[in-house]
């Protein structure tokens, strides 16, 4: 009676153990995947009180096609199961927008570029008015303070225009439209007089001289 070679009795042994090895790594990924796609049901019905059965495997020897078929459920109720949490996050996260994001303005609403226009005309025609009113100052013409006053119903007029605008041109301020013609003209003459002042004044003073 021949006795067999202890190699190939080694090999078997370890073609068992890898084999084992194989089945033991899938049987691990299938219950890893089952248990997430059960708590990703949870977090998606939190009010429901029924408790979903999880089939855990306790027996680690199964065929291939059935470690197949375990892997194929379990990926898609972990994919159901996530397009269920996405719909249900999405919007709760949408509450959590701050409130300016979530306004929706009127058609009629200035854009962030005109209204830098608007505030930067104001500003600099603040600032035109102060080096006027100091440059009549320093030079002892007085009349170049009066150029500094015939600016004012012009600064009025432009803050009626950015009032209005403010409120999205609604038609129970058009007072305002009207208020912004009036300062408008009244502007425009007050500039003329104040310029025709200065002009009188510099011929005066070069007469004198």
């Amino acid at each position: 009676m021949k006795r067999g070679c202890p190699c190939r009795k080694l090999i078997r042994t370890e073609k068992q153990e890898q084999e084992g090895f194989s089945r033991g790594v899938a049987v691990a990924e299938e219950e890893a995947l089952t248990k997430m796609a059960a708590a990703t049901f949870y977090f998606v019905k939190p009010s429901c009180s029924c408790t979903p059965t999880i089939p855990f495997l306790s027996n680690s020897r199964i065929s291939s096609s059935q470690i197949g078929v375990g892997k194929l459920q379990a990926r898609t109720i972990a994919k159901a199961g996530l397009s269920h949490l996405l719909n249900f996050v999405e919007p709760a996260s949408s509450l959590q927008l701050p409130l300016l994001l979530q306004l929706h303005e009127p058609p009629n609403a200035l854009s962030l570029p005109t209204w830098a226009v608007h505030v930067s005309s104001v500003v600099e025609w603040i600032i035109a008015m102060a080096l006027v009113w100091q440059y009549g100052e320093k030079s002892g013409f007085e009349a170049w303070k009066g150029l500094s006053w015939g600016m004012v119903p012009l600064l009025g007029g432009a803050l009626c225009a950015c009032t209005w605008h403010f409120f999205y041109n609604s038609e129970s301020l058009q007072v305002l439209v009207a208020l912004q013609a009036a300062l408008t003209v009244i502007g425009n003459a007050t500039m003329c007089i104040a310029a025709y002042r200065i002009y009188k004044s510099s011929r005066e003073s070069s007469e004198n001289s």
